[in-house]
């Protein structure tokens, strides 16, 4: 069985389980879904998420450089983070600082069977004035390696650097669970130390849970 079909299987073999979960979460109680209550009062300073995203990465070239080929990924991103600060009172947009790190995975599918592995450290911007609805903005910055490299012309060392930022949305179906769905803007480049660096350019859209801990 050859890596790609094994990094696939277990990617999705824990799919059904996390239907499961969902489904089961949503079914407790009407009641539960529409109780009163709102993200602020669960998303304080000290809390913990737990959470897990999966993501579908497609080359763009809004830096104004034409990619060689049609890009696209599947990525699976766990997450671990800590609510860092206190809310700052600001409005619409009062909120609080997050700090998460989050390991990546991803299969490549184009232009050819290749993989990523590596992890970031994302700072998060949470808005806490939407009850059950929380907003956020996260950027974040991180090392990964792929063997794209060096069988692309943008690139020819496997290791690189990856930057990040987007919006996203969690939506609370409990006090302590919530869906979380983000689109980010998502850079990879060996910041200049190999031959070839045009950096890889693409859109990732996620979707996903996280469990929130006080």
């Amino acid at each position: 069985m050859n890596r790609d079909v094994r990094f696939f299987r277990v990617v999705f073999s824990w799919m059904p389980g996390v239907g499961f979960v969902l489904l089961s979460l949503l079914s407790i109680s009407p009641a539960l879904v529409l109780a009163e209550f709102e993200a602020r009062d669960t998303v304080k300073k000290g809390t913990v998420e737990l959470g897990v995203i999966g993501g579908y990465w497609k080359e763009n070239s809004l830096d104004g450089t034409a990619p060689s080929s049609d890009q696209r990924a599947v990525y699976v991103l766990p997450q671990i983070g800590m609510v860092l600060t206190d809310e700052f009172d600001a409005g619409w947009v009062t909120g609080n600082l997050e700090l998460l790190a989050e390991p990546l995975g991803a299969h490549y599918s184009k232009p050819f069977s290749a993989s990523a592995f590596g992890g970031s450290l994302v700072l998060k911007y949470n808005l806490l004035s939407f009850g059950r609805w929380m907003p956020f903005w996260d950027v974040g910055a991180g090392m990964v390696w792929t063997d794209l490299a060096p069988r692309i012309p943008e690139q020819s060392q496997q290791f690189n650097f990856v930057l990040e930022t987007g919006p996203g949305l969690h939506f609370f179906v409990t006090e302590r669970f919530a869906l979380t769905t983000s689109v980010r803007y998502h850079h990879i480049s060996n910041a200049h130390t190999g031959n070839r660096n045009v950096g890889l350019n693409a859109w990732l859209f996620s979707g996903g849970f996280s469990f929130f801990i006080p």
